[in-house]
Parts: C-alpha cells; structure tokens; sequence
C-alpha cells in the first residue's frame, strides 16, 4: 500500500491517533489487532452489500479480505469534516484488472474510537469486480456478516 496525504488537518486528536493507526495496520494487513480502534457499536457499509455489516468480526474480516483483493491500493487525498470527528479517504486500487477510485468515509466517537466505516467505489466496472471478488472470497462467512458471529 502506498499512501499519500495521510493527516487530516481538523481532526480530533484522538481521532487523527486513530487514524495514524488505521494506516499503520492497513500497511500491514494487521486487521486482527483493529479491536482497540472500534467502538462498540462498529458498522460497515460496503459499496456493494445493501445492509450494513454490525461488529467487530464483520469489520475485520471484511476489510481483512478486501486488502487481498486489492491491488496497487494508494490513499491519494483526506478530507477532515468541521466537527473533528469524521473524515474521508480518497483511494485508487485494481481489482481483476479493473481500475477503480473510491472513498472511505470514517465517523469517530468523541474518544477516537471508529463507530462507522463506509466505502464508496467507482466506476461500475470497477465495483462489479469487486463485488464478484468479494462475494467469492467471502460466500462462506454470511454468519459473520450478518453480526452473528
């Protein structure tokens, strides 16, 4: 993973600790040790799944599994929101041969902690084969997604 911008200037401290740390283990596909970033009520919002995935285990292995799929994964600009406590990443990555850009758009508690991560992904060739990546990576684990785990 290459990265660009990383701070956000604006952000909360604890937030933009947080987020130092959210690159940190990105680089290091360490999404086992994501738990001390997480706030209790962690949702995921996938740019392909209609329902939000609810907890920590449905976070990690998501994003776990998305940074195999990934490749040439580069955050290129961040954007902090007025309050401190959001901010979002802007990526570029390939899957299957496919370019893509996307978004992750990330909501802080007022103690750092993550209480929601969404993915916005373009174009549309470019999420179906993410999509189909996924879906094949993950068919296995729905229990997982659906907070059941």
């Amino acid at each position: 993973m290459r990265r660009h911008d990383m701070n956000a200037a604006g952000l909360s401290p604890a937030a933009a600790k947080t987020l130092a740390t959210w690159h940190d283990l990105l680089a290091r596909n360490a999404m086992e040790e994501l738990d001390p970033l997480l706030s209790d009520s962690i949702v995921f919002r996938s740019p392909v799944a209609h329902t939000p995935y609810p907890g920590r285990a449905a976070i990690k292995l998501v994003l776990k599994t998305v940074n195999t799929v990934f490749k040439n994964f580069t955050y290129h600009r961040t954007f902090a929101t007025a309050d401190g406590l959001g901010v979002v990443l802007e990526f570029s990555a390939e899957v299957d041969g496919k370019a893509l850009k996307g978004i992750d758009m990330l909501r802080f508690d007022q103690a750092g902690k993550i209480e929601e991560f969404e993915v916005m992904v373009r174009p549309m060739s470019g999420l179906q084969a993410l999509g189909a990546a996924m879906g094949a990576k993950l068919a296995s684990q729905k229990h997982v997604l659906a907070g059941q785990d």
